[in-house]
């Protein structure tokens, strides 16, 4: 699955936000628990409308982009 598959972004779900792909769930969202400490897990059991395989993989698109940029 691509990132375009795990992020949607429209002017028609809250303002344009990034959020996961067939959710209202913003991927800030997901940053935030995780900076917070967090689990995966936890987040996962919070918003059961994203799966994990959309927070996984954009975490790694997310991981590669940022490395490929220093890189």
């Amino acid at each position: 699955m691509r990132q375009a598959a795990f992020v949607t972004r429209s002017p028609e779900i809250l303002g344009g936000t990034p959020v996961f792909t067939g959710t209202r769930v913003p991927v800030q969202t997901l940053l935030d628990h995780l900076e917070a400490g967090d689990r995966l897990a936890d987040f996962l059991e919070s918003f059961p409308s994203v799966k994990r395989e959309q927070a996984v993989g954009f975490l790694e698109e997310a991981a590669k982009a940022l490395l490929d940029r220093v890189a």
